[in-house]
């Protein structure tokens, strides 16, 4: 029996905008552990297989809200690989044809960025403005849940990144791929 009540009443509000550097009241890995107390078996196993890397191939996983997720990310990575192809003047021939017009502009918006770090930010946002055009109007639902999942994981993502060990990073290949033409 599940108990969507309760799970929902512990769960708590975060800010998961990209330059919060707050610590996040909650983790996944603790967020996927109270659903297990308080989802049935089907539902846990939907929480333990939320990901931000959709199937390359659409695959049905028994909630319109993450069916609808998964598409709209996957076409989002689908237009960046397209945008990508063609700043470099490459094929794309692998890659399906997004076709959505607000996914490639801001594909093409990311891709135009002078930071690495800008870009990654610029399409946290705008994964977040899809999450909240699409989330369930019923807050004590399974795609809540569902929902803050995919929210509190964006949010981890982000605070991962830090500009200094960016730029250290990026340097450091720079080196290698330097030092092996000469």
């Amino acid at each position: 029996m599940e108990h969507l009540y309760y799970l929902v009443a512990q769960l708590p509000a975060f800010t998961a905008t990209g330059e919060s550097t707050a610590k996040l009241p909650i983790t996944t890995e603790y967020f996927k552990d109270l659903c297990d107390r308080f989802m049935n078996e089907k539902n846990r196993e939907v929480v333990r297989n939320l990901s931000l890397e959709p199937p390359r191939e659409a695959v049905p996983t028994g909630s319109v809200f993450l069916d609808e997720w998964y598409a709209k990310e996957r076409n989002l990575r689908f237009a960046l690989a397209q945008v990508r192809a063609q700043r470099m003047k490459k094929e794309s021939k692998d890659v399906p044809i997004t076709t959505d017009g607000e996914v490639i502009q801001a594909a093409r918006t990311a891709t135009g960025m002078d930071s690495p770090l800008s870009a990654e930010q610029f399409l946290n946002e705008y994964r977040m403005t899809v999450l909240d055009k699409i989330a369930p109007l019923d807050m004590f639902s399974v795609d809540a849940v569902y929902n803050y999942g995919l929210r509190l994981m964006l949010a981890e993502r982000m605070r991962k990144f830090n500009r200094d060990e960016g730029l250290a990073s990026y340097h450091k290949i720079y080196e290698e791929i330097l030092g092996e033409k000469k």
